[in-house]
């Protein structure tokens, strides 16, 4: 028997009534699991709303139930509403101190690294009007963001040049950064200097992303902490943190895509070249007549990654006082083991840090059973500095691109000689740092920079 009108029209009104519901949960949800599990909560009641036993009516419950399901706009497993396109949503794959979510007219970003909670408002919603929050769990900004400022102290520039967003840079704490193009503008009075400890000028602009999240912050202040991370892929992967105020996931995707791919393809090159023997690396820096092995994360994976092996796995103290005539023995000893040695001491004076204050610091007179000296392997990261503010490209350029670095230490441990560092100078050879300067950028600062892919085969 076909169902009845009033039945069919009383199932309509309250479909139409379950829909308006789902639509209000899912306005103040962007928890993925919450909206999917609501979803079919509702769904299910619908259905039994119908007779199951009435084979007639059947169709007419799978047709309704499709087309209310299909109106709502609601589809398992997609976070975000149809005015954030699919293509241009980013998927955190393995940076672990940010998630994205996306809501109708929304995003929000959760922050492990400052706990903040950033709520990113379509700027042609109704809620970009209404909504604004300031508080030390949530802030709330409208985006695509129009204008932006820096703070230069530990912020790597280089993610806005890979995304294209230095037409939108406007103003930054001080010039002592590593890129030639965000000089080339400071130079050319585009981007305003701020004074860090005077909050109201910076009301001026849209966001000002920070990377010291122990300073003061105002209401538009963003962590921008790429560093954060313990790996090189997980740091690079912050791009896609970026690309959202910008609403330019889809670059975003494709920077790290393209990087992502290269430094894996780079990492298992370098690993059949390490199938026989792996040269021994001790990456050390000295302080104070203390010379010290690293046991940083991020060190330790470029060095495994380049096909090395760090010395640290086999010695049973990592800190050696050049004072103490024993401790000296030991890490001669040492070094004289190792293959190649990076040093990565600190000097108010990169340009002149040479192999001899290397020599020097390790007190040592006779050189001849130093085998890294021998086959010249004694490399620095600071190849790269804007030299004015001794500010190393290592902690900028070197986060975003990770393949750069990586490809340096294969041509360290394993010796092509044609193939130029980016980052890594040999000491052992001489090599001199390269000052950037505004003159070195040769491009349109508006356009994306697009990523360095190295050959891989």
């Amino acid at each position: 028997m076909v169902e009845q009108p009033s039945f069919i029209f009383k199932w309509m009104v309250s479909a139409l009534l379950l829909k308006g519901i789902i639509r209000k949960k899912l306005h103040h949800s962007y928890l993925p699991g919450k909206r999917v599990s609501f979803f079919f909560c509702v769904s299910s009641s619908i259905s039994t709303m119908i007779p199951s036993s009435s084979s007639s009516v059947s169709w007419v419950q799978r047709f309704l139930v499709a087309a209310w399901f299909l109106g709502c706009g609601c589809l398992p497993g997609l976070n975000a509403a149809s005015t954030v396109k699919v293509s241009n949503i980013s998927k955190v794959e393995d940076a672990v101190n940010f998630h994205i979510y996306y809501g109708q007219t929304f995003k929000v970003i959760k922050n492990a690294i400052d706990t903040e909670s950033y709520l990113l408002i379509q700027n042609d919603s109704k809620m970009a009007s209404r909504t604004k929050y300031c508080t030390p769990r949530i802030k709330s900004f409208i985006i695509p963001l129009s204008n932006y400022s820096v703070d230069a102290e530990l912020l790597p520039v280089s993610f806005f040049e890979l995304l294209g967003l230095l037409g939108s840079l406007k103003g930054i704490t001080a010039d002592s950064v590593a890129s030639q193009c965000v000089l080339k503008l400071c130079e050319g009075g585009e981007l305003q200097m701020i004074n860090k400890s005077d909050h109201q000028q910076f009301q001026q602009f849209s966001a000002h992303f920070i990377g010291n999240t122990d300073q003061a912050q105002a209401c538009n202040f963003a962590s921008f902490v790429p560093p954060s991370e313990s790996l090189p892929l997980q740091r690079a992967e912050w791009i896609k943190y970026l690309g959202v105020y910008a609403n330019l996931e889809y670059k975003a995707n494709q920077v790290y895509k393209a990087v992502k791919e290269n430094y894996l393809c780079l990492a298992r090159v370098a690993a059949s070249k390490a199938s026989s023997v792996k040269p021994t690396v001790a990456w050390m820096e000295y302080n104070d007549n203390i010379w010290s092995f690293t046991k940083e994360t991020l060190k330790m994976k470029y060095v495994e990654d380049a096909g090395g092996e760090n010395v640290d796995k086999s010695i049973s103290k990592i800190t050696y006082n050049t004072s103490n005539p024993d401790d000296l023995e030991q890490l001669h000893a040492i070094l004289c083991t190792v293959d190649v040695v990076i040093d990565g001491t600190y000097t108010s004076s990169p340009t002149g840090y040479t192999m001899s204050a290397f020599v020097e610091n390790v007190a040592v007179a006779d050189t001849s059973c130093f085998a890294f000296l021998a086959n010249q392997s004694l490399w620095r990261y600071d190849k790269r500095l804007q030299n004015t503010s001794n500010t190393l490209d290592w902690f900028d350029g070197a986060v975003s691109q990770p393949q750069l670095v990586l490809a340096d230490l294969m041509e360290a441990l394993f010796p092509t000689g044609n193939y130029t560092t980016v980052y890594f100078r040999n000491l052992a050879k001489e090599e001199s740092v390269v000052n950037i300067t505004p003159d070195m950028c040769d491009r349109d600062t508006s356009i994306a920079l697009e990523p360095s892919i190295i050959p891989c085969s």
